[in-house]
């Protein structure tokens, strides 16, 4: 059987619209009134690739304990709190605290400005949105628990919200991709890259998920199970993905062989098996090989099969770097790709930096069909096969590197930038030409001196205020650059 599609989880998201209790009888209507615009903001949520989960409108302590408890049932990852008029903290509070899970705040008013001149008391109890979030706010600082974030806004017609809620979504998503997930480990670091050697333990604590030790034997047997009919599927997928190219000016480029895709789409069925059978949310793998044995012609056969898979939501990040498959897993989720990659040499001309690598590379980010071409070596590894260049799309771009601490805690390092189009090397890798605020050598000292690994993951689009958001989710020091 061929797998060409995997699950990619949603964030459950709860949803919980709170009012006042004593209002319902001095004020008739103003209940039904409010439950109309908690409705309409699920309906906004719904829109936002979340799944969400709704406790429905909450008044009092108990429909708060209530609620708490039904979403906990649930196990949603994320709250909402829609402030709907004036609220005592203990309505919110409560179900905030007792849930236990990353909260924000909102408060959307229906109207842009009252009619002042013709507003009365209940026209004002029915905009009073923002009234109680200073007092929330405040409990949940006291309560060393504060709300990771807040959003305040009009109801209707507000593009601000709209961005807002989609951002908030995908740090939810990005948070949600960690949760019951399983990072696999195939084979080990590099050798002498001391940068990419992690701790399993470290890194379940980081980000709550698994790593599964595997063992390239696992992977062997999935290849060498694959059958004629897969391997051709495969096959038909790749040219369909990718343009196969001549040999260029670089002597180590070449034709590519039918035998060396054929090779490679067996490998690709073996990971998407692999991928499959073990549960992955994404994979760090390396192997040297030996000698042309079976599992080096394994190991530098890999690139089409990862760049397939990374594409399709699951990050695969070579020489086992498990810090940056995690960066490439949250550039996913924030729908920003996120490709392996690496600086290349700079062009101090036009003050630009090629950034890339032998991949693997995210297929979504691509403005074209990417490239593939025959290499009789892969520098620096063993082997012989296909690389993949891609070329990345023009415009705002995000690099999202993880590192750790002198006390081993991990730590994310972030820059936005741009892509420029112009002349690259075509050497069977990809490169991306990238210009920051600053110059190009300001860049990558200030870049080097944050502490980095000397890979990280490239995303299209400027997404440093997702990443933000999520490393105060997560608990995790970010270094803006």
């Amino acid at each position: 059987m061929s797998i060409t599609t995997f699950a990619r989880a949603k964030a459950r998201v709860g949803v919980i619209t709170v009012g006042h209790e004593p209002y319902w009888g001095q004020f008739p209507g103003l209940l039904e009134e409010l439950e109309g615009y908690g409705r309409e903001f699920e309906r906004m949520l719904i829109g936002c690739d979340v799944e969400v989960v709704s406790a429905g409108f909450v008044d009092n302590l108990d429909r708060s304990f209530a609620a708490a408890a039904k979403l906990r049932a649930q196990d949603v990852d994320f709250l909402f709190v829609n402030l709907s008029t004036y609220v005592t903290s203990s309505s919110a509070a409560t179900a905030i605290l007792n849930l236990g899970v990353p909260t924000v705040l909102v408060a959307l008013q229906p109207l842009k400005r009252l009619d002042y001149r013709n507003t009365t008391t209940y026209m004002q109890l029915a905009n009073d949105n923002i009234c109680s979030l200073p007092e929330i706010s405040g409990v949940l600082v006291r309560a060393g628990k504060p709300a990771a974030g807040m959003i305040v806004g009009t109801l209707r017609d507000d593009p601000r919200i709209a961005d807002e809620l989609k951002m908030w979504c995908q740090v939810a998503n990005a948070r949600r991709a960690f949760k019951y997930a399983r990072i696999g480990y195939l084979g080990h670091t590099y050798e002498g890259m001391y940068d990419m050697n992690s701790d399993p333990t470290a890194f379940t604590a980081a980000f709550g998920s698994h790593v599964q030790m595997l063992e390239m034997c696992d992977l062997a047997k999935l290849v060498n199970d694959a059958n004629p009919r897969e391997i051709a599927d495969k096959i038909e997928e790749i040219t369909r993905v990718f343009t196969i190219a001549d040999p260029f000016i670089d002597p180590i480029t070449r034709p590519i062989k039918q035998e060396d895709l054929e090779w490679s789409a067996k490998v690709a069925v073996g990971l998407d098996k692999l991928v499959a059978l073990n549960g992955l949310t994404g994979l760090a793998y390396y192997y040297r090989g030996l000698d042309n044995n079976e599992y080096e012609r394994i190991g530098s056969s890999m690139v089409l099969g990862n760049s397939l898979l990374t594409g399709k939501g699951i990050p695969l990040a070579g020489e086992a770097d498990l810090k940056t498959c995690a960066a490439m897993l949250i550039m996913d989720r924030l729908d920003a790709g996120g490709s392996f990659a690496e600086l290349h040499p700079c062009d101090f001309v036009d003050d630009i930096v090629l950034v890339g690598h032998d991949g693997p590379h995210n297929v979504k980010i691509s403005d074209s069909r990417p490239v593939i071409r025959g290499l009789d070596l892969f520098h620096g590894k063993s082997g012989s096969g296909i690389g993949v260049e891609f070329s990345i799309q023009a415009g705002p771009v995000t690099l999202l590197g993880i590192s750790q601490t002198a006390d081993g805690r991990y730590k994310m390092i972030a820059a936005e930038g741009e892509s420029i189009k112009g002349e690259i090397p075509r050497t069977g890798n990809t490169n991306t030409r990238c210009s920051f605020d600053c110059g190009v050598a300001d860049f990558i000292e200030r870049w080097c001196a944050a502490g980095p690994t000397h890979h990280f993951a490239l995303g299209v689009g400027h997404v440093g205020t997702q990443i933000k958001r999520l490393s105060k989710v997560l608990g995790m020091e970010l270094e803006t650059v």
